[in-house]
C-alpha cells in the first residue's frame, strides 16, 4: 500500500486533537489517573476497578487494531477511491486520532458506561481515566504507524493474532466487544463470566 505516514504538520495536528480530547474528558469529570492513586504500565486484571485506568491493559490490543483498521480505511479513501484528492494524506493520522478520540469521549459518557454495565461482563465498569484514554489513542497511533510500514498481509495477520490472543487470555476482544455493545448475546456473556 502507498504510505500515508504523517508529516510534521500532521503529527502536530494529531497532538492538538488529542489535547482537545483531554480537555473534553476533564470537562466531563473523568479522573486524570486511577483513583487508586497509582500509575501502572500494565494492569492485567479485567474484572477490577483498576481496569481501563492505567497505561496498558488487555484492551490495548484492540486499540492497536483500531489503528490498523483506520490506516486501511484511510488507504481506501485516499489512495484507492481517491475521495479526498484535494486533501493531503498528511492529515490521515490527525483524522484517525479524531476518530479514536471521539470514541474515547463517547465511551466515557454515562450512556456507554451504563450500557457496558448492563450487557457485558464489565458490571463494575466506571469508565476510563484520562491517562488510559490518552494511552488508548497512543496505542491506536502505534497500530496506524505499524500499518504504514508493514505489508498488508502482516497487518492482517497481526490483527487476527491479537484478536485470538485476547480471546484466549480474557475471553474478550474487539469483535466481541462490538457485538456485545450492539447486540448482546446472553450465551457469550455467560461464557465470558466463567473466565
Amino acid at each position: 500500500m502507498n504510505s500515508l505516514r504523517p508529516h510534521r504538520a500532521g503529527l502536530i495536528a494529531a497532538i492538538a486533537v488529542a489535547a482537545v480530547v483531554v480537555a473534553i474528558l476533564f470537562a466531563m469529570g473523568r479522573p486524570p489517573i486511577c483513583t487508586c492513586g497509582t500509575v501502572r504500565l500494565w494492569h492485567g486484571m479485567v474484572q477490577s476497578a483498576e481496569n481501563s485506568q492505567h497505561i496498558a491493559d488487555w484492551y490495548s490490543f484492540s486499540h492497536v487494531i483500531h489503528g490498523l483498521l483506520f490506516y486501511f480505511l484511510a488507504y481506501l479513501l485516499w489512495k484507492r477511491w481517491r475521495l479526498f484528492g484535494g486533501l493531503s494524506t498528511r492529515w490521515a493520522m490527525a483524522i484517525a486520532v479524531a476518530l479514536e478520540g471521539s470514541w474515547e469521549v463517547l465511551e466515557n459518557s454515562p450512556l456507554i458506561i451504563q450500557r457496558y454495565r448492563e450487557v457485558t461482563v464489565s458490571f463494575g465498569y466506571s469508565g476510563d481515566s484520562i491517562l488510559n484514554s490518552m494511552s488508548d489513542i497512543g496505542w491506536m497511533a502505534v497500530g496506524f504507524l505499524l500499518a504504514s510500514r508493514l505489508p498488508i498481509w502482516v497487518s492482517i495477520t497481526l490483527a487476527i493474532a491479537f484478536e485470538l490472543f485476547t480471546l484466549a487470555m480474557i475471553r474478550d476482544n474487539l469483535t466481541l466487544n462490538i457485538l456485545m455493545l450492539l447486540w448482546p448475546v446472553d450465551a457469550i456473556r455467560d461464557w465470558q463470566a466463567m473466565a
